[in-house]
């Protein structure tokens, strides 16, 4: 298996340009497209069909998200027969609710089928227009890395090693996209185990190093080990180089090398410098995105906010088709105060809120506004335990939810339930969502075999159907 890796210690100046062409081998960046095809297509256009996957670090508390109880049925005097304690009157904050939030209804769209826990916030939630909530999904695990690679490619992992292709790897490596970086993964681990080297995600830690990709270092190299691999099609033929070029790594090589160079030149790092000066020739449409997302300096930019209007540029410009990214985390809260894991959520949802009102607002060059081109999944490695322990946190739960949005599901849609003893993972006949007591967990795998079949892709990979009714 081929996983994406990001070396945090390495000299970002004299090796960025080797490492970006590097990372693309295997293929050509755009799906086999040969150079000429690719340089054709230098002049970008949006996907028809893009994709986000959005993970919220460390495991969130559903309760305060996406599978709200009301606290005057659960309460404590109760909590003892029902397991569940939603804990809202301990926040203490004037910003949260003390009990689920139902959205005003919006404009043409009817009322809301959906209600929130209070750190999702009314400004994501009034897009409840665009949802499908699934909630009851059975991890089967309660370990961090496990559940976190288990959402990305809807396999279990083989104890904490992942199996199998992140889904946006199994997105791109079906769509072949004519864009310059198919997949983008923001502090996020990707995976392609059968793809070729056109289907890897671009891995970066923060929005500074994709800014040093797509602009190239005009540091000379110190190894001469990298310099001669970048010499290597100038350099006289011997037989050691013969015999490369017979296996084809030397023209793979080439071809990274030139779509790499061919990126860099179209100055698409401009983009995504949403700090710049207005003196800079792109320096209005920058304050325009700080405008938006409400940047002020370089920590919000590596906030989430910031990371929000990287997500939102890469796929209104053309760059990307599919963006992988850590939004939020802190949510491992064994510890401390409700308040602690209600406020590192909302940062993560009022930032998706920007994001979605961006694509609401953006219109797609096919008709339409982006979010009718876009399709969102928001995931966590599992949730918390429906009871607060003795430190005044919440432990490891088995049984999670997750957000769909946009293109190809359902809207103000709700799928599955937990119970109410213990908010234990549902059983469901899978075709209709109805609650059997003979029916089916609903897993990982089932959800990503909907993303897939929401786009008309071939799911078989994942082993399961998808769930039908969320389809739209």
């Amino acid at each position: 298996m081929k996983k994406n890796r990001h070396d945090e210690n390495c000299s970002h100046g004299r090796r960025t340009f080797l490492k970006a062409a590097t990372g693309f081998m295997g293929s050509t960046l755009l799906g086999g497209l040969p150079f000429r095809a690719f340089a054709q297509a230098a002049e970008m256009a949006p996907p028809d069909r893009c994709f986000v996957f959005v993970y919220f670090s460390g495991g969130w508390d559903q309760l305060l998200a996406f599978d709200p109880r009301d606290p005057t049925e659960f309460t404590a005097d109760r909590a003892s027969e029902t397991k569940i304690l939603p804990g809202y009157d301990q926040i203490n904050d004037s910003r949260f609710e003390a009990r689920p939030l139902m959205p005003a209804e919006r404009a043409g769209a009817g009322r809301s089928n959906i209600d929130f826990g209070p750190a999702v916030g009314t400004r994501l939630a009034a897009h409840y227009d665009l949802m499908t909530v699934v909630r009851g999904i059975n991890m089967n695990t309660l370990g961090h890395e496990v559940g976190y690679r288990y959402f990305l490619t809807g396999k279990m992992p083989i104890g904490s090693a992942a199996r199998g292709s992140s889904t946006a790897t199994e997105i791109v490596g079906q769509m072949k996209p004519r864009v310059p970086i198919a997949s983008i993964s923001y502090n996020v681990e990707s995976y392609n185990d059968r793809y070729g080297g056109y289907a890897n995600a671009l891995r970066v830690s923060r929005r500074d190093d994709l800014l040093l990709t797509l602009r190239g270092s005009s540091d000379t190299l110190d190894s001469e080990i990298e310099k001669q691999l970048l010499d290597f099609r100038g350099q006289p033929i011997n037989c050691e180089q013969a015999a490369y070029g017979t296996r084809g790594v030397g023209t793979t090589y080439a071809n990274s090398q030139d779509q790499m160079r061919l990126i860099q030149s179209q100055g698409l790092d401009r983009s995504f410098d949403f700090l710049a000066a207005a003196s800079q020739p792109h320096g209005p449409e920058m304050a325009a995105i700080r405008s938006q997302y409400n940047l002020a300096n370089i920590n919000d930019v590596n906030g989430e906010r910031g990371r929000a209007a990287t997500v939102a540029t890469a796929l209104k410009k053309g760059i990307a088709q599919c963006v992988t990214i850590n939004l939020t985390g802190g949510l491992d809260t064994h510890f401390g105060s409700q308040l602690t894991q209600a406020n590192n959520q909302r940062r993560g949802f009022d930032a998706l809120a920007m994001l979605v009102e961006d694509l609401r607002a953006s219109a797609h060059p096919s008709g339409g506004n982006f979010m009718d081109h876009t399709t969102i999944m928001v995931f966590s490695e599992f949730s918390r335990t429906p009871l607060i322990n003795s430190s005044g946190g919440r432990d490891h739960h088995l049984s999670n939810s997750a957000l769909l949005m946009g293109a190809g599901v359902k809207h103000n849609f709700v799928y599955g339930r937990s119970g109410d003893i213990g908010m234990a993972p549902g059983t469901f006949d899978l075709r209709t969502g109805a609650s059997d007591p003979n029916g089916e967990n609903i897993l990982p795998e089932h959800v990503i075999a909907t993303v897939l079949a929401s786009a008309g892709l071939d799911y078989s990979i994942t082993r399961v159907d998808p769930l039908r009714s969320i389809l739209a």
